[in-house]
């Protein structure tokens, strides 16, 4: 997976020291179907996510991820929760954690295909016939698509497994 220039610079000067780090997902809806994408370093279904850079508005991330992953046209319509992740190491030894906030979209257009190689496959799922997910993914996709007040929060580490 691409490394942004940013985090690349920081790794030249603190090793595989821990990052803490903002990220995003973007659970993409159009009518009664979600658009979900294959990552091509676990194999695994997940909704559009991206790293925040310097400077850069959540949502604003999401449209640049949506376009470079997925190759669509995305609408952020609002925050539906915030996730700390369980603290990840990487094969190259890198390791952080990553604040996540989980924003519901609207798809507006664009034809869903893998574009610069961190998905392996682009596809359109029925919400009530979505694919396996790891835990803490489905249940960011779960709150997006249920929750409709305020943001969820959550108070306590969850435990992934």
């Amino acid at each position: 997976m691409p490394i942004p220039d940013f985090i690349r610079d920081l790794r030249e000067k603190i090793g595989t020291a821990p990052l803490w780090l903002a990220g995003a997902s973007a659970v993409v809806v159009d009518g009664d179907r979600i658009l979900l994408i294959r990552r091509a370093d676990s194999g695994e279904w997940t909704p559009i996510t991206g790293i925040i850079d310097p400077g850069e508005e959540p949502a604003a991330t999401l449209v640049r991820e949506a376009q470079e992953e997925a190759g669509v046209d995305i609408e952020v319509l609002r925050l539906t929760s915030t996730w700390v992740t369980r603290p990840l190491v990487y094969d190259n030894g890198d390791r952080a954690q990553y604040l996540d906030l989980t924003f519901l979209c609207r798809y507006v257009g664009g034809d869903p295909r893998p574009v610069d190689g961190e998905a392996s496959e682009v596809r359109w799922f029925p919400l009530d016939g979505m694919p396996e997910m790891g835990a803490e993914m489905a249940e960011r996709v779960r709150v997006a698509l249920t929750n409709e007040g305020p943001a969820y929060f959550a108070r306590e580490p969850l435990g992934w497994t």
